[in-house]
């Protein structure tokens, strides 16, 4: 596997093979079967949109790495007078080694990418997450062995980055995606995405608005927050979305041994239960450590170490 020097701003941009071998780079990283360290390495990372998990997990793990992070934010760079975010990449590339940022818009990433000389990793946006979703890959081959041949079903709001990254990675490494959602267009999943995820398919990918025929013989369930940061229609999403709540009489559609995901943070009580965040098909916590260990196989893979 050679990925040094890309960029890591979607799962459509990379073949399956790809894929796998950074998950099973991570899984032996985990375990120690495979040491790997960047030392002298900076990695730069800029927000735009406030987080716990993501800038914890790849500072934690530039240092576990013997490398170093930089903490950067809009707020208090020149980023927030008004200076490009193509100024700010050029500058940033003379510095750092990599770049991971956390920002609103797609384009803006993109931006980023272009005027960048060292790679850049997406962190999330409005459209996709691809570090979550290769953690969550990450979490349910070490559960199961493999992705192919799953049922995988989001259940929710399937009009936003995560389903998006969803859909994306677990169909191109062989598992059948279900989106899950009430019939309003801005629940369903994006038309072109949907469209570029099925030309890269391996497993199917389909839309469905019956909670139950979505459980129904699911290996993992996976949901997402409804409500957002900055969304003011938190009372009618609620609404629609509350028959697709991950609760205990959903989950027993599914099969026995089924996995329940979620990103993090979870509002509990809305999209998810207690009973079933905190019960026995829970990997929830599972998933958000291996954003840890993911992400510094993926800063491996780009640094060609």
């Amino acid at each position: 596997m050679n990925l040094k020097g890309r960029h890591f701003l979607t799962l459509l941009d990379y073949k399956p093979a790809e894929l796998k071998e950074i998950i099973d780079l991570a899984i032996k990283m985990k375990s120690g079967k495979v040491v790997k360290k960047l030392p002298e390495k900076t990695l730069g990372m800029l927000f735009q949109k406030p987080s716990t998990r993501t800038r914890i997990s790849f500072e934690a793990g530039m240092t576990q790495l013997d490398g170093h992070a930089i903490y950067l934010d809009f707020r208090t760079t020149q980023l927030g007078r008004g200076e490009t975010i193509s100024d700010t990449s050029k500058v940033l590339s003379r510095y750092c080694d990599i770049l991971m940022a956390r920002l609103y818009k797609q384009t803006d990433i993109i931006e980023l990418a272009n005027a960048s000389s060292i790679p850049v990793i997406n962190a999330l946006t409005d459209l996709y997450h691809p570090c979550q979703t290769m953690a969550d890959m990450m979490t349910v081959v070490e559960k199961k062995g493999s992705l192919d041949g799953l049922k995988i079903t989001f259940f929710g709001d399937c009009g936003f980055n995560m389903c998006n990254s969803t859909i994306i990675g677990f169909s191109k490494l062989g598992a059948d995606v279900v989106a899950v959602c009430p019939d309003k267009d801005i629940y369903m999943p994006n038309p072109e995405i949907l469209n570029a995820a099925k030309k890269q398919a391996v497993g199917s990918i389909s839309v469905e608005h019956d909670v139950i025929k979505g459980a129904e013989d699911a290996d993992v369930i996976y949901t997402d927050t409804w409500v957002s940061m900055g969304q003011e229609d938190a009372e009618q999403r609620i609404k629609d979305l509350e028959p697709y709540q991950v609760n205990t009489k959903l989950v027993g559609h599914a099969n026995k041994d089924v996995l329940v995901m979620h990103c993090l943070p979870a509002h509990r009580g809305n999209e998810i239960t207690d009973e079933v965040i905190d019960g026995p098909h829970s990997i929830v916590f599972d998933e958000a450590e291996n954003r840890l260990h993911v992400q510094k196989a993926i800063m491996v893979a780009l640094l060609g170490v």
